[in-house]
C-alpha cells in the first residue's frame, strides 16, 4: 500500500496556530504572519540581499534602510534568474529577519507553519534542497511550497477589473480560471491557472525583468551622460521614477528625435512633456533624488564643466528623453536588444495555443498582471491593446492589476493561511517528511 493511503487524518500533530507566509522574490521578500483570527494581515517588504557600501559596511536585508550613501554599493543576491541558488546567503537573511532575538518578524520556526513561493517550473534539485533546509535545518512543523503565481488565485480577482461593476460578493476561492502575468526582477512569466493549479505545459517565460531593464538604462545613461556603471541601485530608482510604457512608440520616438545636424527640432527640448530632469542625490543635503519637468535653462554640473564654468552650486541633473520609454519597450519588443524571444502579448497567445480552444475565452477575460514592473504607467493599457489585436474577435479581453501588484501574491498566501482545513490538506508535515522522504514530498507538491 502506498504511503499516501497509509496516512490517516489523526496521525499527525495539530496544525500550527500561525503561518509565516514568505513570497521569496529575487529583489524583495514579502513576509508576514496570517491565521484564522488575523483580520487584515500586512506584509513587511524586505530587500532580499546582502549589501556592502564603499566604507565596507555590510547590510543584511532590512538593514539596507539604514544606508545613507548608495554610491558604488555592491549587492549579493541569493536568487539568480528567478531561482533560489544560494541558501548560504538566504539563511543569513532569514535568520536576521525571522529567527534572531531582535528580528523584525521574530518567531520560533518550530511553532509556526510556512508557505513559501518559488518560480514556476523550478529545477527539481533546487526544490529538494529547499525542502531539506526547511525541515532539517529550520525544523518547521508544516510547510507548503508552491509556484508564486498560484497564490494569486486566492485573491478576489473580479474586484481588480474596472468594468463591469458588480455587487460585492464573497468570492469562491481559488478562482476557477485565471491567466497570471508576473513581471518581476529576474524575468516575466505567464501562467494559466485552473482551479488554482498551474497548467505546466502552457507556462511561458520572457527573460526580461527589472534587472535587465535597469542594466539597459545604465548602459544608455553611461553612454550619453554620466558613467553610472557602479550605481545600479540609483539607476533602479531613476527607472522606477521616470520610465513609462508608450502607447505609440513611433510617435514618442519622433517627438524626442534631435533632428539632423545643424537643424535641431523645436520639439526636442521638451519632447512635448516627455523630457524629464532627475536631480541626483548628493548624499549630504538629500539622500533621495527626485523628478521634475525638464528646464532647458537649468544647467547641471555636467553642462557647467563642459563650458569651463564653476560647478560648485549646480545640481547633478540627468535629463531623460527617449530612455523613459525605450527601456520598458523591451517587455513588448525584446528583439530591440537582440533577444530572440517574442514580446509579452505574443507569448500570451503562445501560452494559450498549448491549451484547448474552449478555455481561451475564460483566460482572455481574466488576465491579471502582478510584479513591480506592472507599476509602470501605461503597462496594463498597452498589454490589453496588444493582446486584443492578436486574440480571436469573439473573445473579450480584460487585463486587470491589483491595487498593490508587489504584495498581491503574498496577500493570496495570507488568504490561504486563514483556511486551515484547505492548507492542512496540501501542506506536508515534518513527520511525513521524515517518514516518507523527499521524493514523496516532491510528488505531493507537484500534485501527483
Amino acid at each position: 500500500m502506498s504511503p499516501a493511503h497509509r496516512r490517516t487524518k489523526s496521525a499527525g500533530p495539530p496544525p500550527p496556530a500561525q503561518t509565516l507566509v514568505v513570497d521569496n522574490g529575487a529583489y524583495t521578500i514579502k513576509a508576514g504572519f496570517s491565521s484564522e483570527t488575523t483580520e487584515n494581515p500586512i506584509p513587511s517588504i524586505i530587500p532580499n540581499c546582502l549589501a556592502r557600501d564603499r566604507e565596507k559596511k555590510v547590510y543584511i536585508g532590512s538593514d539596507l534602510a539604514k544606508c545613507r550613501d548608495f554610491g558604488e554599493i555592491v549587492f549579493r543576491r541569493p536568487v539568480d534568474k528567478g531561482y533560489l541558488v544560494s541558501w548560504e546567503a538566504e539563511k543569513e537573511i532569514w535568520e536576521h529577519e525571522f529567527f534572531d532575538q531582535n528580528a523584525p518578524l521574530h518567531c520560533d520556526p518550530t511553532e509556526v507553519g510556512l508557505i513559501l513561493t518559488e518560480a514556476p517550473n523550478a529545477l527539481p534539485q533546487l526544490q529538494t534542497n529547499c525542502d531539506q533546509i526547511i525541515f532539517e535545518e529550520f525544523r518547521f512543523p508544516s510547510y507548503y511550497r508552491c509556484a508564486a503565481p498560484s497564490l494569486n488565485a486566492y485573491n478576489d480577482i473580479q474586484a481588480m477589473f474596472p468594468i463591469p461593476p458588480r455587487v460585492p460578493l464573497t468570492p469562491q476561492l481559488p478562482v476557477e480560471i485565471l491567466l497570471l502575468i508576473d513581471s518581476g526582477y529576474s524575468h516575466t512569466t505567464i501562467t494559466p491557472l485552473l482551479q488554482g493549479r498551474p497548467l505546466q505545459s502552457a507556462v511561458r517565460r520572457l527573460d526580461v525583468g527589472g534587472k535587465l531593464m535597469t542594466n539597459y538604462l545604465t548602459r544608455l545613461l553611461s553612454l550619453r551622460q554620466y558613467d553610472m556603471r557602479n550605481d545600479t541601485y540609483l539607476i533602479n530608482e531613476i527607472k522606477e521614477a521616470c520610465c513609462y510604457v508608450s502607447r505609440d512608440f513611433k510617435k514618442d520616438m519622433e517627438l524626442t528625435w534631435k533632428g539632423p545636424k545643424g537643424d535641431r527640432r523645436d520639439t526636442y527640448a521638451t519632447g512635448n512633456g516627455i523630457a524629464k530632469d532627475y536631480v541626483l542625490p548628493d548624499f549630504h543635503t538629500r539622500s533621495k533624488g527626485y523628478v521634475r519637468d525638464h528646464d532647458p535653462d537649468a544647467a547641471g554640473k555636467l553642462k557647467h564643466l563642459t563650458t569651463g564654468k564653476s560647478a560648485e552650486a549646480a545640481e547633478d541633473i540627468m535629463t531623460l528623453r527617449n530612455e523613459r520609454f525605450t527601456v520598458p519597450e523591451l517587455l513588448f519588443n525584446p528583439s530591440d536588444i537582440g533577444l530572440r524571444q517574442s514580446g509579452l502579448a505574443k507569448l500570451v497567445m503562445d501560452s494559450l495555443s498549448a491549451l484547448p480552444h474552449g478555455l481561451w475565452p475564460g483566460f482572455l477575460a481574466n488576465i491579471i498582471a502582478v510584479g513591480g514592473n506592472t507599476n509602470m504607467e501605461g503597462f496594463v493599457q498597452r498589454l490589453e491593446t496588444e493582446i486584443r489585436a492578436l486574440a480571436p474577435a469573439e473573445c473579450i479581453v480584460r487585463v486587470g492589476k491589483p491595487a498593490d501588484p508587489i504584495i498581491s501574491t503574498w496577500q493570496g498566501g495570507a488568504v490561504l493561511a486563514k483556511d486551515v482545513d484547505r492548507l492542512s490538506k496540501i501542506s506536508v508535515t515534518r513527520q511525513e517528511y521524515e517518514e516518507y522522504g523527499a521524493a514523496w514530498v516532491a510528488r505531493k507538491f507537484d500534485g501527483r
